[in-house]
Order: C-alpha cells, then sequence, then structure tokens
C-alpha cells in the first residue's frame, strides 16, 4: 500500500465525506477518489459504500480502519522519534521561572514545545527572586524566564516575551495610596524596597535606581527574599516598593495597594540560557518565544 492511500482512506474514514477530505488532505477530490479506489483495488473489496447523498464504512473499511489506524499511528510515532533522536530534541527540558512571570506566556510557550516535540519531556521550576541564575548555572534548569535588564558576561539573553507597565506598591495607609498615579521624581522623600542583598546589580538598579531621572538621590532599603516577605515591608509601612503590574497577577496581600507608576521603563520578561550548553532542545524553545510580547508597556 502507498502511504498516501493510507492516508486519504484513513481521512475519508473520519470525514466520510469526499469533499471534507479533499479540503483536508489539500488535495482534489478527484484525486482522494484515485486513492481510494486504488486501495480498493489493492484490497480487493470495497472499504466504503457511496450514495449521492452518503459515504458510509463497509464492515471490511471498519475492519481496515481499526488496523491500519492504529499501524498508521504507531509508524507516525516512530518517525517523529526518529527524527527527534536525529534533531536532538530529547531526553528533558526544565524551564524555570521568576513567581511574578508565571503566566500566560509561559504556559503558552511551555504547551507549544510539548505539541511540537512529544518525544522531549519538558518541566517547570519556579525559581527564587533572591537566586535567579543560580539554578542555570549550576543545570538544575535550562532555560530562564527571568526579568530584564541582566548583565551576565555567561548568559545569553533571548527574546521578550512581556513587557508589564510599571507599578508602586504601598500601605494602604500611605500618603500615595490615595493618587491615581505615581511619578518616580515624588519618591525622593520615600524609602524604596530593594528586594534581597544577592539580588543582582543591574537588575537591582533596573528596578530600584539610586537617582530619579532628574538626579534626585532615592534611599533604597534590603528587605524580602520573597515576593510575599516583601509585599509584608511594604504592608507595614517600613517602604514603598517599585515594582511592575505583573506580580499582581500572581500575588497580593489585603494590606498594599498598587498605583501605576512614571518614569521608569516597561518590566520585560526575557528567556535567558547558558552561552556554554546551548542544545537543540534550548534553540528550539526560545525560537517559539520569538513573537510579539504580551502584556502592557508602561
Amino acid at each position: 500500500m502507498e502511504l498516501t492511500e493510507i492516508e486519504a482512506f484513513l481521512a475519508l474514514a473520519e470525514e466520510l465525506h469526499f469533499g471534507r477530505t479533499a479540503e483536508r488532505l489539500r488535495l482534489s477530490q478527484s484525486r482522494v477518489s484515485q486513492l481510494i479506489r486504488s486501495l480498493e483495488r489493492r484490497v480487493g473489496a470495497p472499504l466504503f459504500t457511496r450514495t449521492s447523498r452518503r459515504v458510509a464504512l463497509t464492515p471490511l473499511g471498519e475492519h481496515t480502519r481499526r488496523t491500519v489506524g492504529a499501524a498508521y499511528t504507531g509508524l507516525k510515532k516512530s518517525y517523529e522519534e526518529t527524527c527527534a533522536l536525529a534533531q536532538g530534541m530529547v531526553g528533558t527540558l526544565c524551564v524555570g521561572f521568576l513567581g511574578c512571570l508565571n503566566g500566560p506566556p509561559l504556559t503558552d510557550l511551555v504547551l507549544a514545545f510539548g505539541r511540537l516535540h512529544p518525544a522531549c519531556e519538558i518541566t517547570v521550576a519556579e525559581v527564587s527572586w533572591a537566586n535567579p541564575y543560580g539554578p542555570l548555572r549550576s543545570g538544575e534548569i535550562d532555560v530562564l524566564f527571568t526579568l530584564l535588564p541582566l548583565d551576565e558576561p555567561d548568559l545569553r539573553v533571548g527574546p521578550v516575551l512581556v513587557a508589564h507597565g510599571r507599578v508602586l506598591a504601598v500601605a494602604r495607609e500611605h500618603a500615595l495610596a490615595g493618587r491615581d498615579t505615581v511619578d518616580i521624581e515624588d519618591l525622593a522623600d520615600s524609602v524604596l524596597l530593594d528586594g534581597p542583598a544577592e539580588l543582582p546589580e543591574a537588575l537591582r538598579h533596573g528596578f530600584c535606581p539610586p537617582f530619579t531621572p532628574l538626579g534626585r538621590p532615592l534611599r533604597r532599603g534590603k528587605g524580602g527574599r520573597t515576593y510575599q516577605e516583601a509585599l509584608h515591608r511594604v504592608a507595614a509601612g517600613e517602604m514603598v516598593w517599585t515594582t511592575h503590574e505583573g506580580l499582581f497577577h500572581t500575588y497580593a496581600h489585603p494590606g498594599v495597594v498598587h498605583r501605576p507608576l512614571t518614569g521608569l521603563p516597561p518590566a520585560n520578561g526575557a528567556l535567558v540560557w547558558r552561552a556554554d550548553t546551548e542544545t537543540a532542545k534550548i534553540r528550539a524553545f526560545t525560537g517559539l518565544g520569538a513573537r510579539p510580547v504580551s502584556g502592557s508597556a508602561g
């Protein structure tokens, strides 16, 4: 049997309509009819009954659908696995992410990769805000979905998946909580939470700069090894937090509100990986991410 005959038979057995089958296979109806007749000649008996109003499987056709369909599925799976082996798309790919970036961009990418490369198991793991690059360097994860900016010579930055508008998180009783928006220049008299001591400096300065755009110094205070700890510090009125709106898609605290913050660039989330361990799996995954970003720019 020819593979094209089998594909035409299985498609017609499912659609039971020559027009829909032809459209599905991107063939003409006459070509589909030709393939089915050829297969029936090989078999030696009709596989379908045809009238002007309906198409139906014969008992032999039903038997063929079950047996040939199972064999075709196995053959297709074997072929895909062979291609995966040849392309290095087997084994496991572990993707790490910051908790504040959990959501559709990452989930959609993981699902798309799984559909395209079923022979490769893909897993996800949350990484600590205090040490986002550690699991990448130790080999615990292969790719990291993290916030920018990044200034790490051994790491390569890939596509930006999300761009979140900036917000200021403050205690509900804070004077700035009553504002519709807040500008970074308004924070010169406040203490800004700039995260744990281990936070990479490029990332720290990107989210909590030492000076405003007009050059006014900003007071900063360390604290919060986790996002929930940081929200607790804000709720207690100790500090304000120049963060991004994406964080509040995942985290919340009853004593904290957030207001749009102007004067700082959007918070971009991008894929990052070690330059010295790039594999075909990493290239395939990060390549899928090269599409328009989602989220709200601020």
